[in-house]
């Protein structure tokens, strides 16, 4: 906002900074002030913070990487070790008690073991298995520090370990293989405080470092720290070991710390902010043994980065929010520019020194302060729309969508009673289906399955209420009343078995299988409308109506047929043919239901 260069006025008003216009400016600020310092806390400012943290990292890496005074050697269970022995992982012990010899005779520093040890003894496999692994863990015990990692299941709880492998570590040598991602999946930090009420638990990590005698600190890994690993096989190790190549072993172990874990491809895969494996430079993720390497060496060299604590961070927002004061301008758009530029190099040359100061979202901070007082009133008036756009776009049907932004639909919590008919799909079978396939490939094929059902509902004037996993929850008849909602319904329904039988015919060309759906209808009363709580709601059908219709679905695969219908449904369609009648079925929770079995022709039974 420009100010006035005009000569005072004669009338005594005070200038056009005083009175009114200074109180909305002082309002403004105290608004933009709490804005910036709601936002420090919501999910956006934390990734823009994370974001350019692990940009640092990269930089730091490729430009000005630190140096390591003690290495710390990764051995890997590769694809060619795993060959070499023809054997489960789970029944190395022989193997291992091998390389443990081998490590006993090259005197490492230390050694950790990232494998998953077995419960109960495996001498009924094969007699002499445990003995193995023990003689190997006793002789390497008396001459460097050994710690076993031990693993947790997918429900958090710790895998037993065989009793005697425990008794030969002692409690000092044993440590969980347990790291804590960030809100976004990546794994910056090395921390111990991890029990469900923050205390602390002993990490195999944080077990070597007592046991080598090295002050532990909390906060992010030093990623900045040492050139890239690449791991010694297993197999060459044992080897080496077996042809009594000693010098060798020595020269490669000798005063290292040593960690041996899995490197197999597509297993224990974690995110990090940078590549660390030099034999996979191009993937995304890595293995989780790296992890474990890089915590060692950050502990080792004393480079735990130390973040600022919460109170540095707002006072840094705060600080930020005063370029809401700065006069709009070029000058002054280049003072921000530079100021932030500086901010963020001054946090990039502290980041090096293993101090992290937040600066960021701060500058960014800054600079959306300064626009604000620039467009404050352009941008109250375009705000709310903007938001709802991208808030509900997807989400709801277009009509919906249509009816939030021209005001006729208010996002308030309650709902009216309305006649609906209820629309309710799933896929059959895709449980089983899903864990036959990687992730990614079910996520790529639910979202070319959903696209088609959408399309359809839509298509037919539905709304479209929920995704359930794999299944789709749609109703006909709100927010806009329809003439006939239950043959809209139904020609949404024929339409999604249409598309379903097209989209089979892309998968059979694939080589993948068919997929098969239930469909469900119902027609009823129901309450629609946004449910939920002040600050957790959406636009959505509740009733008994609607819980029947889930159960009619929940009956194609036992009754033979793709779609179902209630008598109510079936009584309200202008087209009666093709439909078989099934008697009434149970349904549970509220009796029996008068149900209707249809399918396309051809179609084949079930």
């Amino acid at each position: 906002m420009t100010v006035s260069q005009h000569p005072r006025p004669k009338n005594g008003h005070r200038s056009s900074r005083s009175g009114p216009q200074a109180a909305q400016l002082r309002i403004g600020f105290a608004l933009v002030l709490f804005a910036l310092l709601a936002l420090h806390f919501l999910p956006p400012a934390r990734l823009i913070e994370l974001n350019w943290l692990d940009l640092q990292f990269r930089l730091l890496r490729h430009y000005a990487p630190l140096p390591v005074s003690q290495e710390v050697v990764v051995v890997g269970i590769d694809d060619a070790t795993v060959r070499g022995m023809n054997l489960p992982l789970a029944t190395m012990h022989a193997e291992l008690g091998r390389f443990l010899d081998a490590m006993a005779m090259a005197k490492p520093r230390a050694v950790g073991l990232d494998v998953t040890l077995p419960q109960t003894s495996y001498d009924g496999l094969k007699p002499g298995l445990d003995a193995a692994l023990l003689r190997g863990m006793l002789r390497l015990r008396n001459v460097a520090p050994l710690v076993l990692g031990v693993t947790i299941d997918a429900s958090g709880t710790p895998r037993p370990v065989h009793p005697p492998f425990l008794t030969v570590t002692g409690p000092e040598g044993v440590g969980y293989v347990l790291v804590q991602p960030d809100e976004d999946g990546t794994i910056r930090r090395f921390d111990e405080r991890l029990g469900e009420r923050g205390e602390r638990v002993p990490t195999m990590i944080g077990q070597m470092a007592r046991r080598l005698d090295i002050p532990i600190e909390y906060g992010l890994m030093q990623f900045a720290l040492g050139p890239d690993f690449d791991y010694v096989p297993l197999h060459k190790v044992l080897a080496r070991h077996a042809a009594g190549d000693a010098a060798a072993q020595a020269q490669q172990f000798r005063g290292k710390v040593v960690i041996l874990g899995n490197v197999l491809p597509l297993e224990d895969q974690i995110k990090l902010p940078v590549r660390l494996a030099a034999w996979d430079r191009d993937s995304e993720t890595t293995h989780g043994v790296l992890v474990l390497a890089q915590q060692m060496r950050s502990l080792i060299e004393g480079r735990i980065v130390r973040p600022a604590g919460d109170a540095a961070a707002l006072l840094l927002v705060c600080a930020a929010a005063l370029a809401w004061w700065l006069r709009p301008g070029g000058g002054s758009a280049l003072l921000l520019g530079a100021v932030a530029m500086a901010a963020l190099a001054t946090e990039m040359a502290l980041l090096r020194q293993s101090v992290h100061v937040p600066l960021a979202w701060p500058a960014l901070a800054a600079i959306l302060a300064a626009g604000s007082r620039a467009s404050l009133e352009a941008w109250h008036a375009t705000r709310e729309k903007r938001w709802l756009r991208a808030a509900f776009a997807g989400l709801v049907s277009p009509d919906v969508l249509r009816e939030i932004l021209t005001g006729n639909l208010k996002p308030q919590l309650g709902g009216e009673r309305r006649e609906i008919c209820l629309l309710f799909s799933d896929i059959r079978g895709f449980t089983t289906l899903s864990e036959s396939l990687p992730p990614e490939e079910v996520t790529r094929l639910l979202d070319r399955y959903f696209s088609r059902m959408v399309a359809a509902i839509h298509a037919h004037g539905g709304t479209l209420d929920k995704f359930m996993g794999d299944g789709i929850m749609a109703f006909f008849g709100a927010p806009q009343a329809r003439d006939n909602p239950c043959a809209d319904a139904f020609a949404a329904a024929q339409a999604m078995l249409a598309a379903l039988a097209e989209f089979n015919g892309e998968l059979a060309h694939e080589g993948r299988s068919p997929l098969a759906v239930g469909v469900g209808l119902n027609y009823g009363a129901a309450v629609v409308g946004y449910i939920g709580a002040a600050d957790r709601h959406e636009y959505t059908a509740i009733g008994d109506a609607v819980n029947t219709a889930s159960r009619i679905e929940g009956l194609t695969k036992e009754a033979g047929y793709p779609l179902l219908v209630s008598r109510t449904v079936q009584e309200r369609l202008p087209q009666q043919e093709g439909f078989v009648p099934l008697g009434e079925l149970a349904v549970k929770g509220r009796g029996a239901v008068d149900v209707f079995g249809w399918r396309p022709a051809p179609y084949p039974a079930d």
